[in-house]
């Protein structure tokens, strides 16, 4: 039996588009962080059984060899990118908790009556295949908080196989928490709710927020006992599976190449490249003999602008292993993640990560880090000429990183065109914010509100909450003086357009703790 739960899409849905939709009435504060649904909106049985318009073709399959054992027992794995390995059905009864509406339209291009369809709630749970699906579990390896990790790979999740839409546009579909694969190690396999309705929204969260990220298209949530042991302190507890479909247009991450790398397969490690290069970086001719130097290039710039990017909305991934960093350059792999909330460059939201190894302020160095093993990775397919030219590359990668990071907060403060003083400026603001502990994302969403002249005569209001902290600062007028004078060198601007432009990039909303764990407890109640 199967249950939708319209109570649960509403709140998924108002927290996901609250990160950039000025409309959703959610309060800024943990007060009032529980809200109220309409009952109407719950349907306790869906309404129809029927074939879903869907079919999944497999590339991969035909391009890159598969494991030759059968089954899903745990085992060291050679040869391969892949194993088959069938999805494990969550035990009913199943709720459908969340569906995000933008990935089923856009996406997919399936009309919203598909979640009525009980067929669609076991497909997206692991319980029947999408037509053309052969489900398998990506063979990597990686390196964990700075030490080779060995053999990893998908130990709970199948990836369903490739939907190309109507534009034109691949997507690779994943189920995650599907059950145990031959990578599992000493894993069930299984997702809880509370880790897959964070995955779930801040997928979403992370798109609307314009930033470069996988996708989810639901949630579906039972009753099966799952144990975890929540704070890792020895006190094991009874939660609920439940199961996430994600999607991406590669998930291949510089795992996926260590471990060929590793153990020495370079006839496989030169098929992937050349597999991943030929679908995804069309634009570098694939008989070009410096292919691997470009393609390293573009991961090495795309890696450093994704990682400004996420500082610029003050996320912070909590887990940056190779192993979770995609040659694609997106986000993906939501676990202990965070936005921060007051203004910390130690903020570290991981609470296994003792060491503050990826503290937000140390994911441009990690890039960097992770970057480095890519390069070896790379390195037994380079002429020496061309290991000389990466490691050019990979040196200009601060310099990158450090332009976009510049880029970005220039736009959040309203700024056009380039004087030399920006980047003091800048600087100057972070360290107010640093001392004054002013809340992140609402001190640049209340710059974009404020006038001019609110800022120049000081009157700012304290329900004005974020700039009310930062002018306790001694020296918070020094840099209104500062600002000010770098806004009214710009004669063509105006006020009205500098507050259009700043709200258009500095969001009133992120993802909250509170936020997903108000989510949570709704949804551990269905």
């Amino acid at each position: 039996m199967t249950k939708h739960d319209f109570t649960l899409f509403l709140f998924f849905s108002a927290v996901a588009s609250a990160t950039f939709s000025d409309e959703q009435e959610f309060c800024e504060s943990e007060s009032c962080n529980e809200r109220d649904f309409d009952k109407s909106h719950f349907y306790s049985n869906v309404k129809y059984c029927g074939e879903i318009p869907l079919t999944l073709s497999h590339k991969l399959i035909d391009a890159l060899p598969l494991d030759e054992v059968e089954g899903h027992f745990i085992r060291t794995v050679k040869g391969c990118v892949f194993s088959e390995s069938q999805p494990t059905p969550l035990k009913e009864p199943l709720t459908l908790a969340a569906v995000s509406q933008d990935v089923l339209r856009n996406i997919l291009d399936l009309n919203e009556s598909v979640i009525q369809n009980e067929e669609f709630v076991r497909c997206v749970s692991g319980g029947k295949l999408f037509p053309g699906s052969v489900p398998l579990a990506h063979r990597y390896g990686g390196h964990q908080f700075g030490y080779w990790a060995g053999q990893l790979g998908d130990g709970r999740a199948h990836l369903l196989g490739e939907h190309t839409n109507r534009k034109g546009e691949r997507w690779e579909l994943q189920l995650k928490g599907s059950g145990k694969t031959p990578y599992s190690r000493s894993g069930d396999g299984r997702a809880v709710i509370r880790s897959s309705v964070r995955e779930f929204l801040c997928s979403e969260a992370m798109h609307f927020l314009g930033v470069p990220t996988s996708r989810a298209l639901s949630l579906v949530v039972s009753e099966e006992p799952v144990w975890r042991d929540p704070f890792y302190n020895g006190n094991v507890i009874k939660e609920r599976g439940a199961v996430v479909l994600r999607l991406a247009k590669s998930w291949f991450r510089i795992g996926s190449l260590e471990i060929l790398t590793r153990t020495g397969e370079l006839d496989v490690l030169r098929t992937l490249l050349d597999f991943v290069i030929k679908e995804h970086f069309k634009s570098i001719a694939t008989n070009d003999p410096d292919k691997y130097v470009v393609f390293f290039s573009r991961v090495v710039n795309e890696t450093a602008h994704l990682i400004a990017h996420w500082m610029s909305v003050g996320f912070a991934h909590g887990v940056c292993n190779t192993d979770n960093f995609s040659l694609l350059s997106i986000s993906i792999d939501y676990g202990p993640f965070g936005f921060m909330e007051s203004y910390d460059p130690n903020f570290v939201p991981n609470t296994s990560d003792d060491e503050g190894r990826y503290s937000i302020g140390a994911q441009a160095n990690v890039g960097l880090f992770n970057l480095q093993k890519l390069l070896e990775a790379l390195k037994p397919l380079l002429t020496s000429d061309q290991l000389s030219q990466s490691q050019q590359i990979l040196r200009e990668y601060p310099q990158i990183y450090h332009q976009r990071f510049h880029e970005l907060f220039k736009a959040k403060l309203g700024f056009l065109g380039n004087e030399e003083k920006d980047s003091y400026v800048i600087a100057f603001l972070l360290k107010l914010m640093e001392d004054t502990g002013a809340d992140f994302t609402m001190t640049f969403r209340q710059l974009s509100e404020v006038t001019l002249s609110q800022l120049q005569k000081g009157s700012i209001a304290p329900s004005v909450w974020a700039l009310s902290d930062l002018s306790s600062h001694e020296y918070f007028r020094d840099w209104v003086q500062l600002y000010l004078q770098r806004l009214l060198s710009v004669k063509s601007d105006s006020d009205a357009a500098r507050q259009h432009r700043m709200q258009g990039i500095n969001p009133r909303y992120v993802l909250r703790n509170w936020m997903a764990e108000s989510a949570i407890r709704k949804a551990e109640k269905k």
